[in-house]
């Protein structure tokens, strides 16, 4: 339910077509009739932006973006269907200084990128619509409260007086494109006969295993006939104040929402009945969120349903750094390849922008919990400043009312680095914190969304409010720090809501089709490179670091030699190095209980953090990432001159009959030895066991003892469903690194139809490492994975939009240890 007026059973109107795009210089203009005939005007999308509107008319190049924030931009629209009468005029966001006009008068004067404004008006007929979106260069350069710090990230200062998004704000980060414009939609709504106002909704899961579902509205109408429906429970209204409704409704032994990792993310619609009209109002799910920070409050773990959940995903930027959309289909295809690669929680962070209720409808349906910060970040904001405030209070209430039934909603965060960014400056706690996130935001969120958990701010918690070890962490000591891989559990993490951040390289049809320069040599190259201002480094070097850690390459060198190779090597390393991390985190005895990868997707194609690029292809770190986080599990770990444990996790609800399968082969595919164990899991466990247990005799896994030469150069595990099923998931270790397990393996594939898709079944006669599937007009499901001797590989290729399921497909596979290419 969008807004407050009108509801429900109101008829809605999208004014999205019939706009013009007019830029004058700033103040040219006072109001719409000052603004020339000459002027030119340009064709403009509603929602959306000034960026984006420039672009599709060819004067404006998200590669070399020009500055948007220097002149004033008019939108001008012309109301010819809409009837005489009375309305309301629904704004949903308004980027950022913005004055609204109706017939030339104003209405509205807006100072808030994240307000919804809701505006009585009277229409006569071919009413004339005017946006006027203020410079607001002149308002960043202005003094404002004078700060205790200054951040280094972020230019200008000013932006800590103004309400808009960072994204764009931020050099190294992202294109410097500023958020100008209508970028949420303008509806005309008129109200019914009965309105319905104000509704508010909460779904709460009782002790009892039952759900409780709560709705309150105001209407105009005396004594109306009012029903809540949700199945085939139904309640009638009871009056509580003047024009105030509301209905609570019970549903015994509901199925419960989980995040889909867990179980699944069962969700419930309901109906408001008026005068025997059923008018949906919405879906809701039934769960229970709880953090338990332990019996010293050092611990930070999510419990979903009383049940203690691993959480692993991505940390979200947004679906178009131009377009900065909201819609469905927006969000949809970043979602659903989250959800694929077995993510079960996605992160808005507080540099980035609120996304709209179906974000979260989304996220309901696919089963991921939402971190979500408040736009607040890496500032020290005014701590007595009332027009702050009270922007505040307006756009923590919209957000929270407009997501107010989704049980995707997990984690409610004050913002972003506040706290660290004080700190890392030296300065005392004193310094960090301020009423915004410790008192206002905790206070509404407490009374509208009573149900999700609050963190004053991400990171925070220990000695240092970046300190890994207590509390919420944003962790980079594998990755921008360049820590060994050891580190991931030297560091103690407790939930780490950023980590792992790199320079992921896309696959080379990305490149090809968006990037075609030389890599690493090209400026427009490192251009796409992520970077931390003034910094000396950059996440290619983080990157390069890991590839001489992994392979023992000297990249500067390789680069110059070999660019394919390189680039291969860059491919998987951050993978490689994303899944052994993992692998740390999630075994058992682990401190980890959660950590997200930063970030989902990139802003401009090329070596962005993202582990999708901006064209929506997934990378290969996304493929990695994808099986480190299987719900149904086996990791490796290094335990030195302690051996190799194996660590067999079931997250699922049901109980499992599988077959653990152990095996050490030298050269690749001579078995030196092997062990075996038949396995039922528990619903929600983890098992660990000894390498030599399975092996049932001393024999160095790790080649830690080093007695002789070392006997073999991988060690494969595979867990199996039982009497030689399929593989359901497997794991690698390689005691002489990496470099050391390449070989030239003959790959054999057949292509075959399966359940109308095609699958093609992968086979080496020796183990093959980061095996890639390059096929036309497909992705496969899995890619850039190992392929141990033995029974095939079955990957299903999914087939890509404007593609045509005809012949079967055709392809070429690679191994990083081989020069073939095995053309199919």
């Amino acid at each position: 339910m969008r807004g407050r007026l009108a509801s429900v059973g109101a008829q809605e109107t999208l004014l999205a077509e019939g706009w013009n795009l007019v830029l004058t210089e700033p103040d040219a203009c006072t109001t719409p009739h000052d603004i020339p005939l000459s002027a030119q005007f340009i064709a403009a999308e509603v929602p959306g932006t000034v960026a984006s509107a420039l672009e599709k008319a060819g004067r404006f190049d998200r590669e070399n973006p020009e500055p948007l924030d220097t002149r004033d931009a008019w939108y001008l629209c012309r109301l010819f269907d809409a009837q005489p009468g009375d309305a309301i005029l629904r704004f949903e966001g308004l980027a950022t200084l913005c004055h609204v006009f109706l017939n030339g008068r104003e209405i509205l004067a807006s100072e808030s990128m994240f307000t919804l404004h809701e505006i009585p008006v009277t229409l006569s007929g071919g009413d004339e619509l005017a946006l006027c979106f203020r410079a607001l260069a002149p308002k960043l350069a202005e003094s404002g409260p004078r700060a205790r710090w200054r951040t280094q990230m972020i230019t200008p200062q000013g932006l800590k007086n103004v309400r808009t998004t960072l994204l764009g704000r931020m050099p190294g980060w992202c294109p410097e494109i500023h958020a100008v414009g209508p970028w949420r939609p303008i509806t005309l709504v008129r109200r019914d006969v009965a309105s319905i106002d104000n509704v508010t909704v909460r779904a709460a899961l009782e002790a009892d295993g039952s759900g409780r579902l709560s709705v309150s509205l105001h209407t105009n109408v005396d004594n109306p006939n009012l029903m809540l429906r949700c199945g085939e429970i139904a309640q009638a209204f009871e009056k509580i104040g003047e024009s105030h409704y509301s209905a609570i409704l019970k549903l015994k032994d509901v199925d419960l929402w989980w995040p889909h990792t867990h179980g699944a993310p069962q969700l419930y619609d309901y109906l408001i009945v008026i005068d025997g009209v059923a008018h949906h109002a919405g879906r809701t799910g039934f769960r229970r969120i709880d953090i338990d920070r332990g019996a010293h409050g050092e611990d930070f773990a999510l419990l979903v349903n009383s049940e203690r959940i691993f959480c692993r995903g991505a940390v979200w930027t947004t679906a178009d750094i131009a377009r900065l959309p909201g819609g469905r289909a927006d969000y949809e295809p970043f979602l659903r390849l989250a959800a694929e690669a077995g993510m079960n929680m996605i992160r808005i962070g507080g540099t980035m922008a609120y996304e709209s209720p179906e974000f979260f409808q989304l996220c309901d349906e696919l089963g991921l919990l939402v971190w979500q910060d408040f736009m607040f970040a890496s500032f020290d904001y005014p701590k007595n400043d009332k027009t702050l405030t009270a922007h505040i209070h307006a756009e923590v209430e919209e957000l929270l009312h407009a997501v107010q039934g989704c049980p995707s909603l997990a984690v409610l965060c004050g913002g972003s680095e506040i706290y660290q960014q004080a700190a890392m400056l030296g300065l005392p706690r004193d310094y960090w914190s301020g009423p915004i996130t410790e008192e206002i935001i905790p206070a509404i969120a407490g009374r509208m969304r009573p149900d999700v958990p609050y963190v004053p701010n991400s990171p925070s918690g220990g000695a240092m409010p970046f300190s890994p070890n207590v509390g919420v962490t944003h962790y980079y000591g594998v990755g921008a720090y360049m820590r060994p891989l050891d580190d991931a559990r030297r560091a103690n993490i407790r939930f780490a809501a950023e980590s792992l951040a790199f320079a992921n390289v896309p696959q080379q049809r990305t490149l090809q089709r968006h990037l075609d320069v030389p890599p690493v040599h090209s400026p427009l190259w490192k251009s796409r490179v992520p970077r931390d201002r003034g910094a000396s480094w950059d996440f290619e070097d983080v990157r390069d670091f890991y590839l001489a850690e992994l392979y023992g390459e000297d990249s500067a060198r390789l680069r110059r030699e070999n660019r394919e190779r390189y680039l291969e090597l860059s491919r998987v390393v951050t993978g490689e190095v994303a899944e052994a991390t993992f692998a740390e985190w999630r075994r058992k005895g682990s401190t980890c209980n959660g950590a997200l990868v930063w970030t989902l997707q990139d802003l401009m194609p090329g070596p962005g953090w993202g582990v999708i690029d901006s064209t929506g292809e997934p990378k290969p770190i996304w493929y990695a990432l994808g099986r480190a986080f299987r719900p149904v599990q086996v990791v490796l770990t290094d335990e030195g001159t302690n051996g190799l444990d194996i660590h067999v996790l079931n997250e699922t609800e049901n109980a499992l009959q599988l077959d653990l399968e152990l095996v050490c082969l030298r050269h690749g595919r001579q078995h030196v030895v092997s062990g075996g164990r038949i396995l039922a899991l528990a619903p929600r466990s983890c098992e660990t066991f000894a390498a030599t247990d399975l092996f049932g005799a001393f024999f160095d896994t790790t080649y830690a003892f080093r007695f002789g030469p070392p006997s073999h150069d991988v060690t494969v595990a595979r867990l199996r469903l039982p009497d030689g099923g399929p593989v359901v998931a497997d794991a690698f270790h390689f005691p002489l690194g990496r470099s050391k397990s390449f070989h030239d393996a003959e790959i054999q594939v057949a292509v075959t139809r399966q359940d109308d898709a095609w699958v093609l079944d992968i086979a080496a006669d020796r183990f093959a490492q980061s095996v890639h599937v390059s096929v036309d007009g497909y992705r496969p499901h899995d890619d850039w994975f190992h392929l141990a001797p033995g029974a095939a590989k079955r990957v299903r290729l999914l087939r890509l939009s404007g593609s045509v399921d005809g012949e079967a497909p055709s392809g070429a596979i690679t191994s990083l240890g081989s020069s073939r290419a095995v053309a199919f």
